[in-house]
């Protein structure tokens, strides 16, 4: 049986396909259009260089760090130390340890590699998140046999904080009776060479 449509086709006229033809022409260009937009839009979603870089390891050259100095880097928005230690800054982090908190770092606040009295790689070299661990103000280092008040007569060196008085010595160890409760934390890190630490990277350590 034939079957008929219930109203007759209309043949397109030239005016139709003119029409037809521009929304085509329009439609493909709106797609480009959109593409095109949609290529930085997605592009300012991926994190800046500088996003990337702030919590991503940092590399320190140690070659103009003198015995005894000190030298910050920015990590994850902390401040870190780079500190190279004298052989007397090494030899006081011994003989005090009945007035520390946590004198052997059994709290987990350093790798494994850095549980130990100098609480470091390496004696010479102590590489510490300088925020102290009360209420996350700035310590600042203070030399063996300071005249500050503050601290005690036999002050072996190290690291006092001015906000509320707690102290750590030049291991970053927390001295009893003091707010802060925990010794200071020791980022991952490793040697990149003899002349660079690597803060924020063990893989190698």
């Amino acid at each position: 049986m034939d079957q008929t449509l219930p109203y007759p086709a209309c043949p397109a006229s030239p005016d139709d396909r003119e029409r037809r033809a521009w929304l085509l022409t329009t439609a493909a260009a709106g797609g480009v259009a959109a593409v095109a937009t949609a290529i930085p839009f997605v592009a300012s979603l991926a994190p800046s260089a500088g996003a990337r870089a702030a919590g991503g390891p940092v590399e320190v050259d140690l070659t103009d760090i003198p015995p005894g100095g000190i030298k910050t880097v920015a990590w994850r928005g902390k401040p870190v130390w780079v500190v190279r230690r004298t052989p007397a800054m090494i030899a006081a982090l011994q003989g005090h340890d009945d007035q520390l908190v946590d004198p052997r770092s059994n709290t987990d606040q350093q790798p494994a590699y850095a549980r130990n009295a100098a609480r470091s790689i390496r004696p010479e070299w102590f590489v510490a998140v300088g925020v102290c661990t009360h209420l996350g103000c700035s310590p600042g280092s203070v030399p063996k046999g300071s005249a500050n008040p503050s601290l005690p007569a036999d002050w072996p060196g190290g690291y006092y904080c001015p906000c509320h008085g707690s102290t750590f010595d030049g291991a970053g160890r927390v001295f009893r009776n003091k707010p802060a409760p925990i010794n200071l934390e020791i980022p991952p890190h490793r040697y990149a060479s003899e002349t660079r630490i690597v803060v924020g990277d063990d893989k190698s350590a």
